[in-house]
C-alpha cells in the first residue's frame, strides 16, 4: 500500500484513499512501497510537523533485515554517520538484534542458503528518501526487509491493550 492518496503508476497500487479516512486526516511521514510498519495518521497538523520536520530530530526506529553478517566496523560506520550521494547522514543508533517475531512478508524475502542475513535495530533522526536502505547499502549490508517500529514516542508494540499492531490494524490515540 502506498502512504499517499493517489498513484499514477500502471497498474495503480492501493493507496490511503481506499481506507475512507475522515476529512483532514493525513499521514505524518511516509513509508516507501517496499517498507512495512508504523504509519501515523493524524488530523493534528502541529503534531505532524513535530514528528516529521527534520529540525525537531524526532527518532524513527527500524528493524532491518540485512544481507550479510554485520561486522563491528560496519555498525560503527552507521553510528558515526554515512556519506550518501546527497551528503552525510546524522549519526544513528545501530545494534544487532535477534530475528523479531513479525507477520509474514508478502512477497517473502528471498532466501539464499549461501548468504547469511541478520537483523539490526537502527534509529535515525532524519527522514531522507529511502535513507535506511541507502545507509545499510553504503556499509555493505543491503536491506532485505525494513519495518518501522517507532516514530518519536509512538510504537507498534504499544497499542492501548499492550498488544502489537498487525498490518491493517489501527488504534485511536488520545491527544493528551
Amino acid at each position: 500500500m502506498l502512504c499517499q492518496f493517489t498513484d499514477r503508476s500502471q497498474p495503480p497500487r492501493p493507496t490511503l484513499a481506499g481506507f475512507g479516512l475522515p476529512a483532514g486526516v493525513y499521514p505524518a511521514g511516509r513509508l516507501d512501497h517496499d517498507s512495512e510498519g508504523l504509519l501515523l495518521l493524524t488530523d493534528d497538523g502541529a503534531l505532524a510537523h513535530r514528528l516529521t520536520d527534520p529540525r525537531h530530530k524526532q527518532p524513527k526506529t527500524y528493524w532491518v533485515q540485512v544481507e550479510g553478517d554485520p561486522r563491528p566496523e560496519q555498525l560503527r560506520a552507521l553510528r558515526d554517520g554515512v556519506e550518501l550521494n546527497d551528503g552525510p547522514t546524522r549519526p544513528a543508533q545501530a545494534r544487532c538484534i535477534g530475528a523479531p517475531a513479525l507477520w509474514p512478508r508478502d512477497p517473502p524475502v528471498r532466501y539464499r542458503k549461501t548468504v547469511p542475513d541478520a537483523w539490526l535495530e537502527l534509529q535515525i533522526t532524519e527522514g531522507r528518501n529511502r535513507q535506511v536502505r541507502r545507509m545499510t547499502a553504503a556499509v555493505g549490508l543491503p536491506t532485505l526487509r525494513l519495518v518501522r517500529v517507532a516514530v518519536g514516542p509512538y510504537r507498534l508494540d504499544r497499542a492501548q491493550d499492550g498488544r502489537w499492531l498487525m498490518p491493517g490494524d489501527w488504534v485511536a490515540l488520545d491527544r493528551g
